[in-house]
């Protein structure tokens, strides 16, 4: 058994860091924010996550998880960080590429490092290069493998268990070592495979599902161009045994789906129409989005003579998180501001307070706007009662009207 993990920490690194320390293996989480690193060590998390903050604070005061703004030399170090793309969208590495960075003076023979962010074909190759020619004497003496999470956030202490993992070293010694480290807190299958293969594993599951909600959205465009209502279409459409079509929403958001794909696009531009084409639609459908939210206002104030109050109903990229990474509704909010309503309302229940926008009560938004755009189905707007006076554009499923 591994003595020591050293574990970026973020959305998916945090959990996975409690994970590990709560099977007995003594942990390093590592965040440059020292505001971070106060607040894990007292035992609480900055970030939503349910039953998250109580596992943190039993591991910490076990003393198995210990959260520094430095890592340190331990057995496993696990590399989750971001992989954004950069303004053309090709992948940036370059998170990555300093993560490995930072760990390389503690790298010791025997070490297993992996990486678990999401990346372009290659990139464990690149890493090992770096880390070979940085440190030549720790060539085919340390094991290097590539394991992407699969995890869904509101979920993640159980996904992080039980779902299955791909597992891809860059040889096979590696990969049986990176296997033995997983299998000491997954209770899912291990499937073995190469580093190339699990990496393009994880860019296949992401564009797979951004190519279905394209599908969808699609759809929704379609229907209300027909006059039809999307929702009992795709109803009545699953009741058919080999169909499986998923809701639509006001776009696709998020550190994974939204951005992903474009590392295969970017990478094989040719090859890669049906995945361009879905990214395409599903930046296209909250652009529309937000027209129709604008068309609404103007069709308002031409018959009531005056500006309308606009509730904005959500801006986490999913139902039931804080996160707003990527996210199609914090754009169309953006872009329905510049039409210069009388009054605004943003809703994001998830969260208590945003550097940009003032957030009001779901409840006090809804009851007070004219016009009320649900782009998120929190749990909290389901509750919600239709009000037939109030012009409601339902981008979500919330009344399925």
């Amino acid at each position: 058994m591994q003595k020591t993990v050293c574990i970026g920490l973020g959305y998916i690194g945090l959990p996975t860091a409690t994970m590990v320390a709560g099977k007995g293996l003594k942990t390093l989480g590592v965040d440059i924010n020292e505001r971070v690193v106060d607040t894990l060590n007292r035992g609480h998390i900055h970030i939503v996550e349910p039953g998250l903050e109580t596992l943190v604070r039993e591991v910490v005061q076990n003393g198995n998880l210990r959260v520094s703004t430095k890592p340190e030399a331990g057995d496993v170090f696990l590399i989750v960080v971001p992989t954004p793309f950069k303004g053309n969208h090709e992948p940036d590495i370059t998170y990555v590429e300093a993560a490995t960075r930072s760990v390389l003076p503690f790298l010791k023979e025997g070490n297993l490092f992996i990486i678990e962010s999401t990346s372009p074909i290659g990139t464990t190759e690149k890493m090992q290069q770096l880390i070979y020619s940085e440190r030549p004497e720790l060539k085919d003496k340390i094991y290097i493998a590539y394991c992407p999470e699969r995890v869904l956030p509101g979920n993640l202490l159980y996904e992080l268990e039980h779902n299955d993992r791909v597992i891809g070293g860059i040889n096979e010694v590696s990969t049986e070592k990176a296997m033995e480290f997983y299998a000491l807190f997954v209770k899912g299958q291990l499937h073995k495979t190469n580093a190339r293969t699990a990496e393009m594993c994880k860019l296949t599951e992401n564009s797979s599902r951004d190519v279905q909600i394209a599908f969808a959205n699609e759809l929704s465009l379609i229907c209300d161009k027909a006059g039809i209502n999307v929702w009992e279409l795709i109803e009545l459409a699953n009741k058919h045994p080999r169909v499986n079509i998923l809701q639509p929403g006001c776009g696709v958001g998020g550190h994974c789906i939204a951005v992903d794909p474009y590392f295969l696009t970017s990478d094989f531009p040719v090859e890669s129409q049906l995945i361009a084409k879905s990214r395409e639609l599903n930046n296209y459908k909250s652009f529309w989005c937000a027209e129709k939210i604008k068309s609404a206002m103007l069709e308002y104030e031409m018959k009531h003579a005056l500006k309308p109050v606009i509730a904005i109903m959500g801006l986490a990229f999913k139902p039931n998180i804080d996160d707003l990474r990527e996210s199609p509704a914090k754009y169309i909010a953006q872009k329905v501001m510049q039409s210069e309503p009388e009054k605004i309302l943003i809703v994001e229940p998830n969260i208590k307070e945003h550097p940009v926008y003032k957030l009001t009560d779901y409840r006090e938004a809804y009851e007070c706007a004219d016009i009320v755009a649900f782009l998120v189905a929190h749990k909290e707007f389901k509750a919600l009662e239709w009000h037939p006076e109030k012009v409601i554009l339902d981008f979500c499923g919330i009344f399925k009207r």
